[in-house]
């Protein structure tokens, strides 16, 4: 089965490729040309689904299969911020470094050194017959510092609960095991094995 991703972050795609390998995985910009999809939904379930129905739409094919992503980062300490802003936090045409010194320094701004916090990831799965939505969450601690070079995002100043490393410092096999995407995907797995 072809999975066509509604995104075109380098790092969403490697990560849902490795853990989708029993799927063709193709980011929909291999397909058609990119296109801006505005994710004025409030919260990750809705932006998700404005995403995958917006590249199903695009792709004009009653046999492809649209999966997409929404995800964050939510710090107890900011009162649940950034959440569903978590990709552009540092602004609109911010990177992923952008995003990740902002939320470290709104931390810091608070007088501590870390926060709980939790990551949300909802996968949509459009067809032409069906919309399915799952969720998967990951608990821990936000740092007001980086530590580690692997992931991507905000992987360097989160420490998951019951490890003592941050995501960037931890190899990809354990990150596989625990994360938020990886939560979601083996549901969304489920339901893409009755299609």
């Amino acid at each position: 089965m072809k999975l066509v991703l509604a995104t075109s972050n380098k790092g969403k795609v490697r990560e849902i490729k490795a853990m989708c390998e029993d799927y063709e995985v193709i980011p929909y910009s291999e397909l058609i040309e990119e296109f801006e999809i505005v994710e004025d939904g409030d919260t990750f379930k809705e932006n998700a689904l404005i995403k995958a129905r917006a590249v199903f739409k695009a792709l004009n094919d009653d046999n492809v299969v649209v999966l997409a992503d929404d995800s964050g980062i939510s710090v107890d300490v900011l009162d649940g911020k950034p959440g569903i802003y978590s990709a552009r936090h540092a602004g609109v045409d911010a990177n992923d470094k952008d995003n990740l010194y902002k939320l470290i320094d709104d931390i810091k701004a608070k007088n501590v050194k870390s926060s709980p916090a939790h990551y949300t990831a909802a996968i949509a799965i459009v067809t032409k017959d069906i919309e399915r939505l799952v969720h998967g969450w990951m608990h821990g601690t936000a740092l007001s510092n980086a530590v580690g070079n692997r992931g991507f995002g905000y992987d360097p100043m989160f420490i998951p609960e019951g490890f003592e490393k941050t995501l960037g410092e931890l190899d990809d096999e354990t990150k596989k095991k625990l994360s938020h995407r990886a939560k979601a995907l083996g549901l969304a797995k489920v339901i893409l094995k009755t299609l």
